[in-house]
């Protein structure tokens, strides 16, 4: 059963296109990592999905509904991002109470659970907290809604890394526990990787790759070798990456569908590629790198 589906989803802002012509199917019970650059479209995309904003046009459903101000959407999906608050007149302890009242499945032992690991008093207020603090307490409030439709936005901003890790390992213990849909937008897929069944991929607000894991770390594979031999063997494939190394070496990234072994043969390194890097080399603007800045004459 599908739980999110767009189809040729747009969203403008005057001749610029934050999603364009967007088309994506997410299945129930499956852990998503939406991945891409800032400003890719991640944010856009989950707003829409949360029933915040409206797409200028095409169709996007969310339970079958159009999620926008949609009550049943919106009590059976959750948007956790870094600029979400919380009214300064209750406080922290009392915003776990009344989540109760509005999400129908919130778990309030876990939430009181990871309350207390976390160190966090019942009095202060979400105004009060650290960036770091916010997004802890933010996180708390996304796993025990148990929404059938989870969206974390960049969860882990401000938080340091041992809490990261407990971030991580508690949304992957509690999902075993209580599957749901989770997307988990991050533009650091080493993260997060380890947590993924699924990784949606966009580019300039376009979807780019849609992919299991397991299939992304197999994308692409990495050769080594003299330059001329290298850019001969790779002159007809699919380049995502190239830099040369040293006066005589180059470093170039294919897609993975060639006889790797031939390359081999010829005195070519072949190596795995991970897929941090091939998210990186598939969003770049070029199939350079930084050192081309410096290496390409000013025409200045």
């Amino acid at each position: 059963m599908s739980v999110v589906e767009t189809k040729k989803l747009t969203k403008a802002y005057g001749t610029h296109k934050a999603l364009d012509d967007f088309s994506v199917t997410i299945q129930e019970n499956t852990i998503t990592g939406l991945i891409g650059r800032n400003g890719a479209g991640k944010t856009t995309l989950l707003k829409i999905l949360s029933g915040f904003w409206r797409g200028t046009s095409g169709g996007v459903k969310v339970f079958d509904k159009n999620p926008f101000n949609d009550l049943t959407v919106a009590t059976n999906s959750i948007f956790i991002d870094d600029r979400l608050s919380f009214p300064t007149s209750i406080t922290i302890g009392d915003i776990l109470q009344e989540a109760n009242r509005f999400y129908p499945n919130w778990d309030i032992r876990l939430a009181e659970r990871l309350f207390d690991y976390f160190s966090f008093h019942p009095d202060a207020t979400h105004n009060s907290l650290s960036k770091g603090k916010k997004s802890t307490f933010n996180m708390i409030i996304g796993l025990a809604s148990h929404c059938p439709l989870t969206m974390f936005d960049e969860p882990t901003t401000g938080m340091d890394a041992a809490v990261r890790k407990d971030f991580y390992r508690a949304l992957l213990k509690d999902y075993i526990a209580h599957p749901r849909t989770i997307i988990l937008s991050s533009h650091h897929l080493e993260e997060v990787e380890d947590l993924l069944e699924d990784v949606l991929l966009i580019k300039d607000g376009k979807k780019h790759l849609h992919v299991s894991i397991d299939e992304l770390k197999e994308y692409a594979v990495g050769l080594t070798g003299k330059s001329a031999l290298v850019e001969q063997w790779v002159h007809d494939k699919e380049v995502l990456y190239s830099e040369r190394i040293g006066p005589d070496n180059s470093y170039i990234v294919i897609k993975n569908n060639v006889e790797t072994t031939k390359a081999a043969r010829l005195g070519i390194e072949v190596s795995s590629v991970s897929s941090s890097d091939v998210c990186v080399y598939l969003t770049n603007k070029t199939t350079g790198g930084i050192d081309d800045v410096f290496n390409t004459p000013s025409s200045i």
